[in-house]
């Protein structure tokens, strides 16, 4: 209730006689002036509420620098397919709480928030903090002041321990002469480096996720690629260390944005890329799907959901699994018959194929999958599948994701090819991150488990929690054809043909014999040999009883293979 007591009254008096109409009438009072200089009602403030004139110009700039870049730069937008970043946010975040740096580059109408928007917002009730590109704003270049929000904000994530989410939509560093000032330099202290820097200080404390929007040139490249993951939005995005024009000026090579490193360039053959969405929507429902498998920060759990069955029987896994260790077959077979429905979130699916990377989640409980791919060249560990596992197992284990391994390889790689390639390097990262990593890890032998792959792949030497065995499972130091090769093979070359196949099949019968699961078992050399059909109940069962395994503290800095 709103009272105006006049102006002849003091202000004691007034509020001794609102006081005593509260009282009477058992309702809040509001003394109000009506005289009162430059205020007026808002009927958006509710009943009551006034705005100065002062106010109400300060919104009116806040409105116009909200707004975006000139209508050059919408018209752009639009052009090229792309959605305003607000609505961008929008689609996102189910709630913008706060921005900083609004003001920005404010005396300057063409640099509306110097281009570039921080904050924080919520998704699914959870507190997220974000930059993101205005591409109205100088084809979202990166100003000073625009750098200055990026580092404010990287610095209060880390704080606040809450994931990071970078809309990347920038051509890079502005270049403009005007937009420099004396001694400024892209590497001075509190520059464009300390962006770089903060976002390396992030690794492995809180989630960083990236979605590209644009195409991305030069130093500003490498915040896509520092993310933990990197969405890619198809047709419109793109990033290199240099353009296509300055490819061309310095190499003589004539090449497009699309071919130097579009989607397709990052998805198949450089792995820089997770993920590659058709379009904005997608970008925006895959956000919010991969934060529900991803902590708050290193410091806590991840989150849980409901327990679905799976998409298929549990009970009829065995059935898919071949009996000949080297027939193909689909290893997603074996993965949507252990995991709740619906709930894998493969990463690199089209780099490396022949592993697979992604999250799950059995029984609520958030994991992660490093599956050898039998569909593909056998299973085999070649360097990239080495460098793209060891990249996802390293980046469970900085966010607490159990990990379950379901290991059907020949072993790695061999060959002049691989070897130029660096398969003893890149092959030594997987068997690094996996003896090191110290959350709930499970080796399941789903069928082959031949050399050096079951160590990349937890064999129970490097740390299982539990190795757990299938029925069709094979452990051995080599397969038996290249067994009987490696033994017999000068005896082989002086057989004529039949004897020679019927000795190979002989010899490998034989070696199939020393190599018996059952044999294995009884000496302990692998936890438990069960059948099939239990093994999403086994893996449930364990999930649960080590979800309060601790990590140890080791005398250390930190070792020396580099991810």
């Amino acid at each position: 209730m709103e009272i105006d007591i006049g102006d002849d009254t003091d202000e004691e008096t007034a509020r001794a006689i609102a006081t005593a109409i509260s009282e009477h009438l058992g309702r809040s009072v509001e003394i109000v002036d009506e005289e009162a200089p430059n205020t007026r009602e808002a009927d958006w403030r509710g009943a009551g509420s006034v705005v100065t004139e002062r106010e109400e110009q300060l919104r009116a700039e806040i409105e116009a620098i909200v707004s975006g870049g000139p209508e050059r730069g919408h018209e752009k937008i639009a052009d090229l397919g792309k959605v305003f970043v607000r609505d961008r946010l929008d689609m996102i975040f189910d709630t913008i709480e706060y921005e900083d740096g609004t003001f920005a580059r404010q005396t300057d109408e063409e640099l509306p928030a110097d281009g570039l928007l921080t904050g924080v917002g919520t998704i699914d009730g959870r507190t997220i903090a974000f930059t993101a590109n205005d591409y109205t704003v100088k084809a979202g270049s990166l100003g000073q002041m625009g750098v200055e929000k990026v580092i404010r904000i990287e610095e209060r994530a880390m704080e606040m321990g809450i994931p990071m989410l970078r809309l990347i939509d920038s051509t890079g560093a502005r270049l403009d002469t005007a937009e420099r000032e004396p001694g400024e330099t892209h590497m001075g202290r509190y520059h464009g480096g300390k962006m770089f820097y903060n976002q390396c200080r992030l690794s492995g404390q809180v989630p960083q996720i990236g979605v590209l929007y644009g195409p991305d040139i030069a130093g500003s490249a490498y915040t896509p690629v520092f993310c933990d993951f990197l969405i890619m939005v198809a047709d419109i995005s793109g990033m290199a260390i240099a353009s296509p024009r300055i490819v061309e000026a310095m190499t003589g090579e004539s090449v497009d944005m699309d071919a130097l490193g579009g989607p397709e360039v990052h998805a198949t053959q450089s792995g820089s890329a997770d993920l590659v969405v058709p379009d904005e929507a997608a970008a925006a429902t895959t956000v919010r799907s991969l934060l529900s498998y991803l902590p708050q920060s290193y410091a806590e759990q991840p989150p849980t959901d409901e327990s679905i069955p799976p998409r298929k029987n549990p009970n009829s896994l065995d059935a898919v699994i071949p009996e000949q260790p080297n027939k193909a077959y689909d290893v997603h077979e074996t993965i949507d018959r252990l995991v709740d429905r619906a709930s894998f979130f493969e990463l690199m699916p089209r780099f490396a194929p022949e592993i697979v990377t992604g999250f799950a989640r059995i029984d609520g409980r958030s994991v992660g999958v490093v599956a050898n791919q039998p569909e593909h060249v056998s299973g085999a560990i070649f360097p990239d599948s080495a460098d793209k596992a060891a990249g996802f197992v390293w980046t469970c284990d900085a966010y607490n994701i159990p990990l379950v391994y379901l290991c059907d390889t020949p072993g790695f790689m061999i060959g002049s090819a691989v070897e130029r390639e660096g398969v003893l390097r890149k092959g030594r990262k997987l068997i690094y991150a996996t003896s090191n990593a110290q959350v709930p890890k499970f080796c399941v032998i789903i069928r082959k488990a031949y050399g050096a792959g079951i160590y990349a792949m937890c064999g129970p030497s490097f740390g299982a929690d539990a190795t757990l065995a299938l029925p069709s499972a094979e452990i051995a130091v080599m397969g038996p054809d290249a067994a009987v090769h490696a033994l017999f093979g000068g005896q082989l070359e002086a057989m004529e043909d039949e004897a020679r196949e019927q000795f190979i099949e002989s010899a490998k019968a034989e070696y199939r014999n020393y190599i018996d699961i059952n044999a294995q078992a009884s000496k302990m050399q692998v936890d438990e040999l069960l059948p099939a059909g239990d093994l999403r109940e086994q893996l449930k069962a364990r999930l649960a009883a080590f979800s309060t395994k601790q990590r140890s503290e080791r005398p250390q800095h930190h070792g020396t293979v580099l991810f």
